[in-house]
């Protein structure tokens, strides 16, 4: 999906929820660092995955208008958890969603052990969450798919777990090379079994596709149950 397209009523729905949603309160609560410490799977969740540096927080931040809600860093992986946000929590036993961080992957210069580490929770964590509804996987508008990407997917494919491709930095190219890029990674992703058929752009510095992104986030919550009127 390309960014700033003409809209018909029902996106403009669809775009109204999503501001709605991200309007309302979202606060960092823990950090996990094994699946024992998961929160209990009543609540839809949601999750941001992709390369070290691809600009996961960066897009959180842009998601819910808190410049310092996730950590931002010029260091690859400085996220080394599962780190859940409460969206729309109203009181301790009232919130939409769950939005989780996950840490980024592809990143050398760490140890094996870690990486070793890292792995064994994201696979634990895929394969055993019910509630999650939808990987959202950054990828770098930029650099396209790269090996360690596709040995991402191919786990989230394994897991049978749904996943939709958000671009980043979608400011930095020219829009004739953005569209070549999505067009390549359409093809890349259409035998995918559980990849969504979508892609979203997205820029977290210039604002593009961040609306289409919040959107696509409402339509996975049932949002009348905490007070939404469309």
């Amino acid at each position: 999906m390309m960014p700033d397209q003409e809209l018909n009523p029902a996106e403009a729905d669809r775009l109204a929820a999503g501001r709605w949603l991200f309007a309302q309160p979202c606060n960092f609560k823990f950090g996990v660092v094994d699946v024992n410490g998961l929160p209990n799977d009543d609540l839809t969740e949601i999750a941001f995955a992709g390369r070290s540096n691809v600009g996961k927080s960066s897009l959180i931040n842009a998601l819910t208008g808190q410049k310092a809600l996730a950590r931002t860093s010029s260091t690859p992986g400085r996220t080394q958890e599962l780190n859940f946000f409460a969206l729309a929590e109203r009181n301790e036993s009232t919130q939409a969603l769950w939005m989780v961080d996950m840490p980024g992957y592809g990143y050398a210069k760490e140890s094996k052990s870690k990486i070793a580490a890292w792995n064994k929770l994201l696979r634990n964590y895929l394969r055993g969450r019910m509630n999650l509804r939808r990987v959202f996987v950054l990828i770098d508008t930029r650099h396209g798919i790269k090996s360690n990407d596709m040995d991402f997917l191919n786990l989230l494919d394994e897991a049978a777990v749904s996943y939709q491709i958000v671009l980043t930095k979608a400011d930095k190219p020219k829009e004739t090379a953005l569209a070549a890029t999505l067009e390549t990674m359409q093809t890349a992703l259409v035998k995918r079994p559980a990849a969504h058929p979508e892609m979203i752009a997205t820029s977290a510095v210039k604002g593009h596709g961040i609306n289409l992104l919040q959107a696509e986030i409402a339509g996975l919550v049932d949002l009348s149950a905490i007070g939404y009127k469309a």
